[in-house]
């Protein structure tokens, strides 16, 4: 007898499930439901697609060769019965049968299985902000809002809104400012990407921003959008009373999970707000099983249950579903929350914890802070980014790293995705055999010499102050020293507005050391931190007793370079 699969939801984990429960069996009978009008589309490549430098909206639903994946071509190449818009409306699990609705005509059929797949997705948080109905206030969830939203832009819009600082925003920001338009980012929190970045990482992202002409509005809560008395948003009025004139607004507030089936239906949920899976991605229904943003997953580091949409994961569930319906026996790990985006023509990635997630695990945390080119200096395509590194004092092991800068810093994170996989030491990391050509790397990767700050600090020799600790250290008025390694004529060019600095260049420090006050706290900087490191190591051996460096020093530095009042 022909085992019937039914799958609910046809965008990442719904096909990737049926098709490779179709490479498994042949005989299946297999069918997608799906409530709206698109199939197996390209979610990840709409902000590229309001930029512009992606022409037709169809190339998100094509294959390499330019097939369009719709129900035709999954009827046709895989065997696979596609039903559009047509909506689940409920799972009866002692029959086995999903209740559907053709949502045009609203005719009503049942369709039987024997392994269930739940692939339904999240849906964009609509605040509850007056006049978010507006002509002109957009969601972006797929090619077609995507469309509306460009189609808007190509008609001339001079400012954009984007109600939201998280990574939708941010991936869809550059687009906009790409078509000529201002654009303001409001966010409730005091940092973009909250849930992503640590906060003086965010800051040199927001620094970016700022210097592309992007006005970033944290701490800034929306009330309301105005109506300009045609019906169609004329601004953005805040909390504060302020007013705020665009031409458009978009939400991007962030996603939840699509779950009201599978909660009708008497499957568990889970803590974080999505369905609970095991590691098979069984629902608590065994013949159920249920993948990508709807579901909630497992941290690889912590062994918690997290809620982390992303089309990557999505599409690697699909697989281990069409596994196990067809009588496999595949397991999914877990997570490290690996995210990437650019922005602007700066990369930004993360995996594993930031350092706030970490200190609520309850790990002893020691980081590090590394700018470094992504090749050989003298390579004429040499890019610089900034590598943060997360790990366990006790143990040496990495809890996760940021990246971010024009360099290929996704490398870097993709390095220590692998290593957390694996729970990889900060020495094994050190360690590892990484491809070197000056076209691809630096001779000691930027990955290696993060690892090996972490491991300096972990031994002793190291002594590092963070941005944000000498930050609130400028806007003191404590008595330390600020030494200043660099050669003078970069001093000249880029240094701080403060009465504390004292600039020894490092290659006179030895001959100079006495003009150091023991007594004081002294704190070494330069570009990149490898001369103040050199500079806190010299004076340690010489016998001071409280010597720190910048990390990351001025190359990192995401504030003003001048004295806070």
């Amino acid at each position: 007898m022909r085992k019937k699969i039914a799958v609910i939801g046809g965008v990442a984990t719904g096909p990737k499930a049926a098709s490779r429960a179709r490479r498994r069996d042949s005989d299946a009978e297999i069918t997608i439901v799906e409530r709206g009008g698109l199939i197996s589309y390209a979610g990840c490549g709409i902000p590229f697609y309001i930029e512009g430098l992606i022409e037709d909206v169809k190339e998100l639903t094509c294959t390499p060769l330019g097939v369009n994946r719709d129900k035709n071509y999954f009827k046709r190449v895989k065997d696979v019965d596609v039903y559009t818009y047509t909506e689940a409306l409920k799972i009866d699990r002692a029959k086995k049968k999903v209740t559907v609705k053709e949502v045009k005509t609203g005719q009503l059929r049942d369709i039987p299985y024997d392994k269930l797949v739940l692939a339904m997705g999240a849906s964009p948080i609509v605040p509850k902000i007056e006049g978010r109905d507006l002509d002109g206030v957009h969601k972006l969830y797929n090619p077609i809002d995507a469309e509306s939203i460009r189609k808007k832009v190509e008609s001339g819009v001079d400012k954009v809104a984007i109600i939201g600082g998280g990574l939708i925003g941010m991936e869809i920001c550059g687009a906009f400012i790409n078509w000529g338009c201002k654009v303001t980012v409001f966010e409730l929190m005091d940092q973009l990407l909250p849930g992503l970045l640590d906060h003086e990482m965010a800051l040199f992202l927001e620094k970016h921003l700022r210097s592309n002409n992007v006005e970033v509005r944290t701490r800034a809560k929306v009330e309301r959008l105005e109506d300009d008395g045609t019906g169609h948003v004329c601004g953005v009025k805040t909390a504060d009373g302020e007013f705020h004139g665009y031409d458009m607004a978009v939400l991007s507030v962030g996603v939840r999970p699509n779950v009201d089936l599978a909660r009708d239906s008497g499957l568990k949920i889970g803590d974080t707000g999505a369905i609970a899976v095991n590691e098979y991605l069984q629902t608590s229904d065994p013949d159920i099983y249920a993948g990508g943003d709807c579901v909630e997953n497992t941290c690889i580091i912590t062994g918690k249950k997290v809620y982390a949409p992303l089309g990557s994961t999505a599409n690697k569930h699909g697989r281990v579903i069409g596994d196990n319906v067809t009588g496999g026996s595949t397991t999914f790990p877990g997570i490290a929350r690996t995210t990437a985006f650019r922005v602007l023509n700066l990369n930004v990635g993360k995996t594993g914890l930031n350092e706030r997630e970490a200190k609520a695990a309850g790990y002893d945390l020691v980081t590090s802070v590394a700018p470094r080119e992504d090749c050989s200096h003298y390579y004429p395509s040499a890019r610089q980014f900034v590598l943060k590194l997360v790990a366990d004092r006790r143990t040496g092991m990495v809890l996760g790293g940021q990246a971010i800068g024009r360099g290929d810093a996704i490398k870097r994170i993709d390095v220590l995705a692998t290593a957390l996989a694996f729970r990889a030491s900060v020495k094994e990391v050190a360690d590892l055999d990484l491809g070197y050509a000056p076209p691809y790397s630096t001779a000691i990767d930027a990955v290696a010499h993060a690892a090996n700050i972490v491991r300096n600090k972990i031994d002793g020799l190291a002594r590092g102050i963070s941005a944000p600790e000498f930050e609130a250290k400028l806007r003191s008025h404590d008595e330390f020293v600020m030494l200043d390694v660099r050669a003078k004529e970069e001093a000249d060019v880029q240094s701080f507005n403060d009465p504390r600095t004292q600039l020894i260049p490092l290659d006179e420090l030895r001959g100079r050391i006495n003009e150091i006050p023991r007594e004081k706290e002294i704190i070494a900087l330069c570009r990149t931190s490898v001369r103040a490191y050199e500079a806190q190591r010299l004076l340690s051996n010489k016998g001071f007793s409280n010597v720190k460096f910048l990390d990351g020093s001025l190359e990192a530095w995401p504030y003003s370079l001048k004295l806070r009042p």
